[in-house]
């Protein structure tokens, strides 16, 4: 048996960003009921996933989809530069890897993490590509967005993808993942979006490559992968990290052993969380095949699709959540480091709530996150 709390994401209808197909949203948690918790879900019959500081996270099978554990899978949080995954995964069907372009000095003058685009270089789209996921390259996801037509359409590619993944709890608001209020994804959306991505070749490559040269105004200098499993994990294939001062630690990693492919995801991390996500991806390569799956990475809608809803296989013990559940503070009580949308039942009628982080943030370089 489990404590059933369903986010916001699952109760309100969800409409198309573009103006184009609309997805209605489901009426329960995307990838099955076990999933609405705010606690620890984890299967019968073996231990319990290695302790994380991180406050949401999932560990899931790539290859089926299957969930094998959980904690607040579907909380909101600041994604930071994990929602590069989503940029990367929009853009890279849309735009000829071979084009060439000078980037504005908008792009140039990124604030954060930056590969060090100049406007007197040229750069090819490929290049971008990496300085976005090997560098985190804020000044390089501008470049990108604006080569596609601009931040507003970039959003909205964006935002559409996201919901014919069924990634409900996704919201871009910038193409590099710098905070900004109304911006948020889950540790469950942003495992769906890396499987997603696995499946696409040159997504698998730009995510996989360590060091790489790249164009200066003369010559070129190496770039390095800011995910540092690369060269410490088995197996390891890559995907984001990310990191702001609001946001605190993020990441989603894939990495595959004998022909498998596990999928891990964390969001709001205060420290170091390497040998955390590889104590969490041992744990899923243990117990993969083994267990019975506490819920499932949905596949993405066709266009015509209307948003399924999503049964949970006979779960497994949930712990109850250690945070509160959501909105059970007055709105009057809200401050900085209020990083959640949810809702709760009073009186047999049902209270939205919307609790945002950023009004009014004053960004500051030194700040400013990978």
């Amino acid at each position: 048996m489990w404590t059933k709390l369903v986010p916001v994401t699952a109760l309100i209808a969800s409409v198309s960003l573009t103006g184009g197909t609309a997805y209605a949203a489901p009426t329960t948690p995307v990838g099955g009921e076990a999933l609405g918790s705010r606690g620890l879900v984890t299967p019968e019959g073996v231990k319990e996933p290695p302790k994380t500081q991180a406050t949401s996270y999932v560990i899931a099978d790539a290859d089926t989809g299957e969930v094998l554990a959980a904690k607040d899978p579907h909380g909101r949080f600041l994604p930071a530069s994990t929602l590069k995954t989503l940029t990367a995964l929009t853009l890279i069907p849309k735009l000829d890897k071979d084009r060439k372009i000078r980037p504005s000095e908008n792009a140039c003058n990124q604030e954060g993490t930056a590969v060090g685009l100049s406007v007197k270089a040229t750069y090819k789209i490929d290049d971008l590509f990496r300085a976005l996921m090997m560098s985190s390259g804020n000044d390089a996801a501008m470049a990108l967005a604006e080569t596609n037509g601009g931040v507003a359409k970039t959003m909205s590619d964006m935002n559409a993808l996201a919901k014919r993944l069924q990634a409900y709890d996704t919201v871009a608001k910038t193409p590099s993942g710098l905070d900004k209020p109304g911006q948020s994804s889950s540790a469950y959306d942003l495992a769906l979006i890396a499987r997603a991505g696995l499946a696409n070749p040159a997504f698998r490559g730009y995510i996989s490559t360590k060091t790489s040269k790249f164009p200066a105004p003369k010559g070129y200098y190496e770039i390095s992968n800011h995910n540092k499993l690369l060269w410490r994990y088995k197996g390891m294939i890559g995907v984001k990290n990310g990191w702001t001062s609001k946001a605190l630690g993020s990441f989603v990693g894939a990495a595959s052993r004998d022909g498998h492919t596990i999928v891990v995801s964390i969001m709001r991390h205060e420290g170091y969380f390497w040998d955390e996500v590889a104590k969490l991806l041992d744990w899923g390569f243990s117990v993969r095949g083994k267990v019975q799956p506490v819920g499932r990475l949905v596949d993405p809608l066709s266009e015509v699709q209307a948003v399924p809803r999503s049964s949970a296989p006979p779960a497994s013990k949930v712990t109850p959540a250690a945070q509160p559940p959501l909105l059970d503070t007055a709105a009057s009580k809200q401050t900085d480091s209020t990083r959640t949308i949810g809702s709760v039942v009073i009186g047999g009628g049902l209270l939205f709530g919307l609790i945002w982080l950023g009004f009014g943030i004053r960004r500051r370089r030194r700040r400013s996150g990978s």
